[in-house]
């Protein structure tokens, strides 16, 4: 099942308006703060770090590069083309390749299986921002890519983080200026119980090997000057062994 086009207008619509410079998008807080903490967590867990790395959701490509760095093959994969076109644009090196991809298509997750064979997984933040009838199907896609050997880490944001973008949200003069660019393109993050993803992964075929919870940082900062930071939760999984 692919998703639906009002929901991959809506990330083109947010990637073509949005700022090329570095932490201008409300989650695009540096590696140091996102990829790098992930990356201690995940990284001793693989059981065969020399796959492909799929960063998938990848965005303008700030984490990608960061952990192409780290692996011998990094591919950052997004729905947007328009997000590509930055992720491209900020990566004259090449150092990662980039490719247009619905996950929640089987058909699309297996060409990319196809032609990388399993690869280890990073997601963060995507799940939540999904339509509700996608979700499995994304999970799914994930499971096609992992394969047998493959690993995935997700990060998602927790239920205690709705207070706190609802404060943010509400405030006397609205959404701050790094939010409110993802409500006005219609991108909201939506709810996702946290017993959910959990169960989308036992839907998809894997087993969760590990999870816990960590802070998600932006780049959004409160009156006070306090980094917005959202609760989150991470799990790593893959096939029973």
């Amino acid at each position: 099942m692919s998703v639906t086009n009002r929901y991959r207008e809506a990330w083109e619509g947010f990637w073509r308006a949005a700022p090329a410079e570095p932490g201008a998008v409300f989650w695009d807080a540096e590696p140091a703060l996102t990829a790098g903490p992930h990356l201690a967590l995940f990284e001793p867990q693989l059981a065969d770090p020399a796959l492909p790395l799929v960063d998938l959701g990848c965005g303008n490509g700030t984490q990608t590069r960061f952990l192409a760095g780290r692996f011998p093959r990094v591919v950052g994969a997004d729905l947007s083309a328009a997000a590509l076109d930055h992720a491209r644009r900020a990566d004259p090196a090449g150092q990662a390749v980039y490719r247009q991809l619905d996950a929640a298509e089987k058909s699309e997750a297996q060409a990319l299986h196809a032609e990388l064979g399993d690869s280890n997984v990073y997601m963060r933040g995507v799940l939540h921002q999904c339509e509700s009838e996608d979700r499995q199907s994304l999970v799914d896609g994930i499971a096609t890519l992992v394969g047998e050997r493959g690993r995935a880490f997700l990060v998602e944001l927790s239920g205690a983080a709705k207070p706190v973008l609802t404060g943010l949200a509400s405030g006397p003069d609205g959404p701050p200026p790094k939010l409110a660019p993802v409500f006005r393109h219609g991108i909201a993050p939506a709810d996702v119980c946290d017993d959910a993803v959990p169960e989308f992964l036992r839907s998809a075929g894997l087993a969760v090997l590990a999870s816990g919870e960590l802070p998600l940082a932006t780049t959004e900062y409160r009156p006070d000057g306090v980094r917005v930071e959202l609760p989150s939760r991470w799990l790593l999984a893959g096939r029973e062994v």
